[in-house]
């Protein structure tokens, strides 16, 4: 990926950082700077870098669950948006799939059951005395939380639309199951796309454009494999010759 830099190697796998995630730390610490001066924009800087850790970690989930399937992730590289695990291959069997695509949520349900007893045994759960620690822990919850619902909504390119794909695939080819996983997630993008302009969500009709391309990208990817599944097998040495002649 053009603009990304390696800043560390973790188990085989190098850690990349896009040059537009910095906007991110820069815009909420600016955010938080104008509402409560330098204090704040620490605190919003600090916060932006744990949650990313939560998204390196997820990303970690899916790559190590696929090296266990012989399928190599040479890089993650961090974006605004979230990580982005880059894989050199997709997975023969759906259980295998599954079991990719889960692995990460997964990272995100455990950061969460651990966060929950630290916040409960300090004063409670979701109240209790005040304090920046607990806050921030009490937020990286939340948000671990709402990144499990998130990616799990059944539309590419998240890990919701993956696990559609493979436990359709479990029953129906490959390419058809990815068809019908990408067209119900252009139809979730549509509803989103709606919702977004009926509220004035800017964002949420960025994401139904992420959400739509990414299905799309996957339908791209069914057609082209099963256009290469269509070909005939090349020729043997000597059959080639004799056509030749």
């Amino acid at each position: 990926m053009k603009w990304s830099y390696r800043i560390a190697r973790i188990a085989g796998i190098d850690v990349r950082i896009h040059i537009t995630f910095l906007l991110l730390p820069l815009y909420f610490g600016w955010v938080a700077w104008q509402a409560g001066g330098s204090t704040e924009a620490v605190r919003a800087v600090l916060f932006i870098f744990l949650l990313f850790i939560c998204v390196l970690l997820h990303e970690f989930g899916h790559a190590l669950a696929g090296r266990h399937y012989g399928v190599p992730t040479p890089d993650i590289t961090l974006l605004p948006i979230g990580g982005v695990a880059r894989m050199l291959a997709v997975p023969d069997k759906p259980k295998e799939e599954f079991v990719i695509a889960v692995a990460g949520p997964a990272v995100n349900v455990v950061i969460a059951a651990v966060l929950a007893p630290v916040l409960w045994l300090t004063g409670g759960l979701f109240s209790g005395p005040a304090g920046e620690t607990r806050e921030i822990l009490h937020n990286l919850l939340l948000v671990n939380l709402g990144l499990v619902v998130f990616n799990m909504i059944p539309a590419f390119p998240m890990d919701g639309g993956r696990v559609f794909r493979s436990l359709l695939a479990m029953k129906i080819r490959w390419t058809k199951a990815t068809r019908i996983a990408g067209r119900t997630g252009q139809v979730l993008a549509g509803a989103f796309c709606v919702g977004g302009f009926l509220q004035g969500n800017f964002m949420l009709m960025l994401i139904a454009i992420f959400v739509f391309n990414g299905a799309q990208d996957e339908i791209r990817f069914a057609n082209y494999r099963e256009d290469l599944e269509r070909q005939p097998p090349p020729l043997p040495p000597e059959d080639w010759f004799e056509r030749r002649m």
